[in-house]
C-alpha cells in the first residue's frame, strides 16, 4: 500500500478526524470562499509529503484559510500533534516557539506553505492541539486541548441550538479558538464554512451560506456593521445568531440591535473551555434578556465567594466552570535557557471549597459575576481589573457601562491613578466628540452611581488601545492615562 493510501485509511480510522460523517465527508465542498475544488487535492498531498517527515507534531501559522484547514486536518489524520500559531508573530514572539517545538520553518511540509514539522516535548502527542491564548508578563502561553475536549463543545453548541447541522461564516482569525470552533462545529455536523477576511466584509463583499446560519463578530466589528445602517441590517437578520463574544459589548450597542431586530447571541467562553460555556439565545435576547444566557449543556456554572463555597442567586462572586471541553492545562513559554517551558494546570489553588458536581474538574475564572434566580449569567468585572479606592471596591467595567450608557461617550476606560489619600484614584479615558465639553461627564453620572465609583479625573482620547478581538488593552490605557497627567 502507498503512503498516500495508508494515510487516506488513517483519515478515515479516525473519523475524518471527528466527524459523525466519518469518511462521507471526503469529497465535500464544505468550505465558501476558497477555491473548494482544490482542498481534497491539497489534503491528499500534504499527507503524502507529511508522512515522509515521521514528525510527531506539526506548527501552523497559515494565513490562507484553504491552507490552514488542509495542515489542520492533515496533521490530525496523520495522527500528529498540532502547534497554532499566529502568522503575525514578530521575531520576539517566534524566539520561544523556536526553542521549544523547534520548527524547521526553512523546510515546510509543503513548499510555500507555513505549516512546518516540530518537536513535541510535552508527552504523548495523541489528540493534541495547542490554541495560544493571552499571556502574562510578557510569556507566551498556549493552551492543551484534546480532540474529545473539543468535540464535547461542538456537541454542547448543537444541543444548546437544538440544531443537527451547523453552518458558520467565519471573519475571525482561525488561529484563535472563536474562528477554529466555527470550522469544527461545520465539519462535524456536515455544514458549510464561509470564511472571509473582515476587511472584505466591510467592503460589501459577502458570501453565500445556506440556513441555519451562525455568524461570529466581536463588539466592534458589530458596532461598526450597525454603524453602516441598512447596507448590514437586512443581512444581520438574516442568520440564526449572531454570536457574539471576545470582550463584553456595551449596552447602547445590545438596545440598538435588539431594537433593530438582530438575532444576537451574547456568549460567555474562553480559550480553556473550547469557546463558550453559556450564550443567551436569540429569542431570549430579543424578549429583553440580559447577561451572557444559562450555561450550554456540555457545562455547568457556579458563584463561589473567596473561600470557595457557593454563593446563592444574584450574589456577586469568582465565576467557576465545571465542562468536558475543559482543556488539560497550559504550557507557558517562558523564553528562559534553563526552563524554557512550563505546564501549568487550569485550576488555581483558590479552588479549594466543594467539589463540582459529578467530580468534573473544574476552572476558576478571572471573571466576577452572578447568576439570576433563572440560572442566566450576569458578569460585573475581573478579579484583576477590580480598583480600591478608599477601602472600596470598584470594578472598572460597570462604571464604563454607565459611561457608555450615557450616549454621549463613544468608549471609554477607567483605570486607577496612585494617590497617597485614596490608594487609588478613579481616571476615565474616554472618546468623545470634539464639541462635548469633558466637563459635562462628571454631571451625567450624578445619581448613577455611589460618589466612590465615581471618576475623579478625566482624559479626553481619541482612541483606546484594544486588541483585533476588541478587547481593551489596560495596562497601555493606564500607562497612557499616568503619562498625560504626569505631563498636565
Amino acid at each position: 500500500m502507498d503512503s498516500i493510501s495508508k494515510w487516506h485509511g488513517s483519515m478515515a480510522l479516525v473519523d475524518f478526524p471527528f466527524s459523525p460523517c466519518g469518511s462521507d465527508r471526503w469529497g465535500h465542498d464544505w468550505l465558501i470562499g476558497v477555491d473548494h475544488q482544490l482542498f481534497w487535492p491539497q489534503l491528499e498531498l500534504f499527507g503524502q509529503a507529511l508522512s515522509q517527515r515521521q514528525s510527531p507534531a506539526v506548527l501552523i501559522a497559515e494565513a490562507d484559510p484553504l491552507r490552514f484547514w488542509v495542515a489542520f486536518l492533515g496533521a490530525w489524520g496523520a495522527g500528529c500533534a498540532v502547534v497554532l500559531a499566529n502568522p503575525g508573530w514578530g521575531d520576539r514572539e517566534w524566539q520561544p516557539i523556536n526553542q521549544v517545538f523547534q520548527p524547521n520553518r526553512a523546510n515546510p511540509v509543503q513548499a510555500g506553505s507555513s505549516s512546518y514539522p516540530c518537536a513535541w516535548p510535552l508527552g504523548t502527542t495523541a489528540d493534541k492541539i495547542l490554541i495560544p491564548t493571552g499571556g502574562t508578563s510578557g510569556q507566551l502561553k498556549s493552551v492543551i486541548h484534546t480532540r474529545e475536549s473539543l468535540m464535547a463543545a461542538v456537541q454542547g453548541f448543537r444541543q444548546h441550538f437544538g440544531v443537527a447541522v451547523v453552518n458558520a461564516y467565519c471573519v475571525l482569525p482561525l488561529y484563535h479558538v472563536s474562528g477554529l470552533m466555527q470550522g469544527l462545529r461545520v465539519l462535524a455536523t456536515g455544514g458549510y464554512l464561509a470564511v472571509q477576511p473582515y476587511s472584505e466584509l466591510k467592503q460589501g463583499q459577502r458570501l453565500p451560506l445556506p440556513p441555519p446560519g451562525f455568524l461570529s463578530l466581536v463588539p466592534t466589528q458589530l458596532q461598526w456593521l450597525l454603524d453602516q445602517g441598512e447596507a448590514f441590517e437586512p443581512w444581520l437578520r438574516s442568520f440564526q445568531a449572531v454570536l457574539l463574544g471576545g470582550a463584553p459589548p456595551w449596552p447602547r450597542l445590545l438596545h440598538r440591535a435588539r431594537t433593530l431586530g438582530i438575532p444576537l447571541a451574547p456568549t460567555y467562553g474562553m480559550t480553556e473551555t473550547a469557546s463558550q460555556v453559556a450564550t443567551l439565545l436569540p429569542q431570549e435576547f430579543l424578549a429583553g434578556h440580559g447577561g451572557s444566557g444559562r450555561a450550554l449543556p456540555h457545562a455547568s456554572l457556579r458563584i463561589l465567594n473567596p473561600q470557595g463555597q457557593p454563593l446563592p442567586p444574584t450574589a456577586v462572586g469568582t465565576v467557576t466552570i465545571a465542562a468536558t471541553s475543559l482543556a488539560e492545562g497550559y504550557v507557558v513559554l517562558t523564553a528562559e535557557a534553563s526552563e524554557p517551558y512550563r505546564l501549568t494546570s487550569l485550576a488555581p489553588t483558590e479552588t479549594a471549597g466543594p467539589q463540582a458536581p459529578g467530580n468534573r474538574s473544574e476552572l476558576c475564572t478571572d471573571d466576577m459575576g452572578y447568576l439570576d434566580a433563572a440560572g442566566y449569567l450576569h458578569l460585573v468585572g475581573r478579579r484583576s481589573n477590580k480598583l480600591i479606592t478608599g477601602g472600596e471596591n470598584v470594578f472598572p467595567e460597570e462604571v464604563e457601562a454607565v459611561l457608555l450608557a450615557t450616549g454621549q461617550v463613544q468608549d471609554a476606560c477607567v483605570v486607577g491613578l496612585p494617590c497617597d489619600r485614596w490608594g487609588q484614584q478613579l481616571c476615565a479615558l474616554v472618546v468623545i466628540s470634539p464639541t462635548l465639553p469633558l466637563a459635562t461627564l462628571p454631571l451625567l453620572l450624578q445619581g448613577q452611581l455611589a460618589p466612590f465609583k465615581q471618576p475623579k479625573r478625566w482624559i479626553a482620547i481619541a482612541a483606546l488601545p484594544r486588541t483585533p478581538q476588541g478587547k481593551l488593552v489596560r495596562p497601555q490605557a493606564l500607562g497612557l492615562a499616568q503619562r498625560v497627567w504626569v505631563m498636565g
